[in-house]
């Protein structure tokens, strides 16, 4: 249901407590005490059979009873009376609900149900929203809202936190009081029956009084909901989480293959940068980055400079910064340790006054000569007017608490230990790292990339149709070939006699390789042999094959050989000479589906260990980043005299056609391509493995992400000229950027509502890199003389998060209008709408857009003026 009704969690005008009590250290007693002493300036309402006041508070009996309907209750009732209070919540009018009471699950319920399922199914009928139930509660410090069990009063601020734990939740209430940080919204999510986590960020990434959000998550349900959620509010705002560390070196049970040596902590790595938020990884850390977010936001550059009064604690902040990656500025200034706070204050303006520097670093140990707290009252006025972030770290005890508390009022973030600060800022780089990687503009595919994607089906239907989960090496490499990625030619050998009649016509030397239905790897029964360089060693290979695979796999059949023409090396005169051994591949997680993984290659690749992870879909700037992850990558830049620098491009080019692969072909559960040669002549993928499922879905819901909808792309004809309307997509970001260009100014200024000649390149990646699990534009494109295609037109939707409501807009390039285009882009959005299950599409319109108000008109829109006269907001009911 998404964002459907949180208001009544979230901006309560009546609370009712049900279940509240007198009893000392009940939970009915402790919300009760923690909304009175809140400050919440609405009907605080108990209901209990018990009491006839509860904390001074008139009780009623019965819901029924209340003079007021609430907006909110908070259950604290015994588990028996659940469902019916609900039903009787929800029949009073109630929309907002928070279980407090435990072990609902467990308790059974009439029909074979559980409390907490019947509880549901009473809300539902109702779209009564639950938070809970194994939560502490929810607080809005700003409302005065302390709907909760945390022993904190909780102060107002600028940051939210979402926390799955109730403890943690309550741990970091506890210390932004001690620490001056206060919060827009604290929210324990429980069990999250019904409001879930991508419920609340959806919710507080468009809330206005929230500037950053602190997620703290131990599992991920429902993924697609998830990252779809995080990648808008990221976009919105910082969102930093923290999530418990498996040990890097283990693997889940249901992520497939332990050869890929992916772990489940990884792939949440990758999660987490793909949708732009920042992850961090203790208690500690998640203090640190939220009080440098809270107090100085994000970072505009990655040059740090560190101002100090000792020589080794500059080093030590300089070591901190380096092994975080953040990057200290080369003229960081030292200053002796009888220096004044005149002089650090014209020091750090120094520093300020640098437009090289993004961020300073002040790193004090405090110094009988001269008072720390004289030198952050001089320092603090200018931190805090410099409109770029200062962190400092006063190093002791006793004589620098007064400098630490100078700077907390100055609403400056401040550190114990150089480690600390460092690592805070450290954060910051990454999360705007993880920001930029949001804005790239990926180049263009080929334009000649077209799958064969029936062919790749029939070779997966035939292999599951005969009960194989995995594809022979044959089909296994036929299934690249469907997607254009180069493959080593290879031919099959029943026997020993055809394997030398094919290497004759081939050509030596050649490879020879075990063919056998019962074995996964050859390596496990050394069944290559390789450099062979005649028909006797041919023959020779041939037998020592079969008796290898008899001797390490007894029963095994050998169905034959493979025969391959050999790939040489570096220090040959093989065309592939110097080529880099690479892995390329597939592997399933439970949560967040199929990941792309990439790295080093070949027999070495399990000791270098150097992997990358990614979450498909992915575009040419997408493989590119993953690629630039590995150490692979410096390989694959060359080396003067030795190497020439590889065709990178179709490296990215080969991911990207995987990822295009994983999204079309479901039933692929690993896809292993070890090793892939890279060079500058291209790739080459000499071995692939692949294992199959059945897939529980067809299209793409087995995908984290929602990949490009190809199949609603669609062909027109409109006044004599071919046009194709389709997605929009990030490789259309130059093009889309000549479309804006090309359009009147006038028809510009009434699309975006101001002038408008060229966007910034932030806000085209955010206009054509979106998220088609919520929004949708479609193009229309023309093909140009010189070749290549032109926008001439777009449609654009953006979905509210419940997805009951879109919000629309279209322009017209200025030659195209009148032919027709508006109405077929429209009616396109229409279908698309209807079947995604919009219920209302609706779109503000300047008054004087006669052409679009008419066209509103003819397309059946409900228009209403505004009282102004100045812009009309036109709606169209899509159920009719």
């Amino acid at each position: 249901m998404s964002t459907r009704n949180l208001d009544y969690l979230f901006r309560p005008r009546a609370v009712a407590v049900i279940g509240a009590s007198n009893e000392p250290r009940t939970i009915g007693a402790v919300v009760m005490r923690n909304l009175l002493d809140g400050g919440f300036s609405g009907p605080i309402m108990p209901v209990t059979t018990e009491y006839d006041t509860v904390a001074g508070v008139l009780a009623c009996r019965e819901v029924s009873q209340l003079q007021v309907t609430p907006d909110l209750a908070v259950i604290c009732a015994p588990a028996e009376t659940i469902v019916h209070t609900v039903s009787d919540l929800a029949a009073r009018g109630t929309r907002g609900v928070i279980l407090l009471t435990a072990g609902l699950g467990t308790v059974a319920h009439e029909g074979g149900r559980s409390v907490l399922q019947a509880a549901l199914g009473e809300a539902r009928r109702h779209l009564v929203r639950i938070l809970g139930p194994e939560g502490i509660g929810l607080a809005v410090p700003a409302l005065g809202l302390n709907a909760s069990l945390a022993p904190t009063k909780p102060r107002p601020g600028r940051l939210a936190l979402i926390s799955q734990s109730g403890t943690v939740a309550a741990g970091l209430l506890d210390w932004g009081t001690a620490n001056g940080i206060g919060f827009s919204h604290v929210v324990s999510l429980g069990e999250s029956a019904d409001v879930d986590v991508a419920d609340v960020l959806d919710y507080l990434g468009s809330d206005p009084d929230t500037r950053g959000v602190l997620l703290y998550l131990e599992s991920i349900a429902a993924a697609r909901k998830f990252m779809s959620a995080a990648r808008a509010a990221a976009r919105n705002k910082p969102v930093i989480v923290l999530k418990p560390t498996r040990d890097r070196g283990e693997r889940s049970p249901e992520l497939i293959p332990p050869s890929t040596h992916v772990t489940v902590d990884e792939v949440f790595d990758a999660t987490v940068r793909r949708a732009g938020m920042l992850r961090v990884r203790s208690l500690l850390e998640l203090f640190g980055a939220a009080e440098a977010l809270a107090r100085i936001g994000p970072l505009r550059g990655e040059q740090i400079a560190v101002l100090t009064n000792g020589k080794a604690l500059g080093a030590l902040a300089a070591a901190a910064l380096a092994a975080g990656d953040g990057r200290a500025a080369p003229d960081a200034v030292e200053l002796p340790g009888n220096a004044t706070a005149e002089e650090h204050a014209r020091a750090l303006e120094a520093l300020l006054a640098d437009a090289r520097i993004d961020a300073v670093l002040l790193a004090h140990a405090p110094s009988a000569l001269v008072s720390s707290e004289e030198i952050a009252r001089g320092c603090a006025p200018i931190a805090a007017a410099a409109g770029r972030p200062v962190l400092s770290c006063w190093l002791g005890g006793g004589a620098v608490e007064g400098a630490r508390r100078v700077m907390s009022e100055a609403g400056l973030p401040t550190y114990p230990t150089p480690e600390q600060a460092a690592r805070a800022l450290s954060h910051l780089v990454e999360y705007r790292r993880n920001q930029e990687a949001l804005r790239q503009t990926p180049p263009s595919l080929p334009e000649d990339f077209a799958p064969d994607v029936a062919s790749a089906r029939r070779i997966v239907e035939t292999a599951l149709a005969e009960a194989r989960d995995a594809l022979t090496e044959f089909e296994a490499k036929s299934l690249l070939v469907a997607y254009q990625i180069p493959v080593v030619e290879t031919y099959f050998a029943a026997s020993a006699a055809d394997a030398v009649r094919i290497a004759d016509q081939l050509g030596y030397a050649v490879a020879l390789k075990v063919v056998s239905p019962d074995i996964e790897r050859r390596s496990e029964v050394a069944g290559v042999m390789v450099n062979l360089e005649d028909a006797e060693e041919v023959r020779l290979a041939a037998r020592d094959i079969a008796q290898r695979l008899e001797t390490y796999r007894p029963g095994a059949r050998l169905a034959g050989y493979s025969v391959q023409r050999m790939i040489r090396r570096r220090g040959t005169d093989s065309p592939r000479a110097g080529a880099i051994e690479l892995v390329l591949g597939v592997a399933a997680d439970a949560a967040f589906g199929p990941v792309i993984y990439f790295g080093h290659g070949g027999a070495a690749a399990a000791a270098i260990r150097d992997r990358a992870i990614a979450l498909p879909p992915l575009n040419m700037a997408l493989a590119a980043d993953l690629v630039s992850r590995t150490r692979a990558s410096q390989l694959l830049a060359g080396q003067a005299g030795e190497r020439p620098r590889a065709d990178t491009h179709a490296v990215f080019a080969t991911l990207v056609k995987l990822s295009q692969l994983v999204a079309d072909i479901p039933e692929v559960l690993e896809l292993a391509v070890d090793p892939l040669f890279a060079d500058d002549k291209g790739v080459l993928a000499m071995e692939v493995r692949v294992r199959l499922r059945a897939a529980a879905t067809r299209g793409a819901a087995h995908l984290a992400i929602r990949p490009y909808p190809k199949a609603l792309e669609e062909w027109v004809e409109l006044a004599g000229r071919r046009l194709l309307l389709r997605p929009i997509r990030g490789e259309d970001s130059a093009e889309h950027d000549a479309f804006i260009g090309g359009v009147d100014p006038g028809d510009l200024r009434l699309r975006f509502g101001r002038e408008v000649r060229q966007l910034p390149r932030s806000e085209l990646a955010r206009l054509t890199q979106i998220d088609y699990e919520r929004e949708m534009a479609f193009i229309a494109t023309v093909a140009r003389a010189e070749g290549g295609s032109e926008t001439v037109g777009e449609v654009r939707m953006s979905a509210e998060p419940d997805g009951i409501r879109a919000e629309f807009a279209i322009v017209v390039r200025s030659d195209f209008q009148g032919k027709g285009l508006g109405r077929a882009l429209m009616e396109k959005m229409f279908r698309y709408c209807r079947e995604r299950g919009v219920e209302l599409l609706y779109g503000l319109v300047d008054a004087s857009n006669a052409r679009m108000l008419g066209l509103a008109r003819r397309l059946g829109f409900e228009i209403e003026r505004s009282s102004d006269g100045r812009t009309a907001v036109i709606s169209l009911d899509m159920q009719r």
